[in-house]
């Protein structure tokens, strides 16, 4: 799943199981062999990503003591593998691609449910008092990450990192404090 991940940084959607292949290290009668077509490699790929997205988030959220630390952590966990321009547009064409497909939308909705979940539960750890009820929270938050990569990708400056954490952490510090 790594080297399909790569391949669509390098590629963009018009990536190949060729090059998915030679990201790994295998022929590609091996890609092909277990994944049938490029559409199957893409919703193996979705499947496994929205199986790990959770342990990942909680994981890097589990490393900080500060509860809105631990938010940040989990909204960096999103942008894993997206950190220079070109391959943050690479995946985000993607994206564009799998949002018309049935299947690969299905998945990403899947995904998108498992990253709110998270962040919904985070939110509700960190006790923002001026913060919405936590499921919009965490709905705010996501869409904030999706469209701070979105943004950064169009005009990079910085790292992509550091701008999530600054747009991040500006919404959470204005839900500290009621009247903020």
């Amino acid at each position: 799943m790594a080297a399909c991940g790569r391949a669509i940084g390098a590629y963009g959607p018009g990536f190949t199981l060729a090059q998915v292949a030679a990201e790994a290290g295998v022929a590609v009668g091996t890609v092909s062999g277990r994944f049938g077509s490029k559409h199957g490699l893409m919703l193996a790929m979705m499947t496994a990503g929205a199986e790990t997205v959770a342990d990942r988030m909680h994981a890097a959220a589990a490393r900080h003591r500060d509860p809105v630390a631990a938010v940040l952590a989990a909204v960096l966990v999103t942008a894993e593998g997206v950190d220079d321009p070109a391959t943050t547009t690479n995946h985000l064409a993607q994206l564009g691609v799998d949002m018309s497909d049935p299947a690969l939308r299905e998945g990403l909705a899947v995904l998108r449910s498992r990253v709110r979940a998270v962040l919904r539960t985070l939110l509700a750890a960190a006790a923002l008092p001026a913060a919405p009820p936590p499921a919009r929270a965490a709905r705010i938050v996501a869409g904030l990450a999706h469209g701070s990569q979105m943004d950064w990708a169009l005009a990079p400056a910085g790292k992509l990192t550091d701008r999530l954490r600054a747009d991040v952490r500006a919404v959470l510090d204005s839900w500290r404090e009621v009247g903020a």
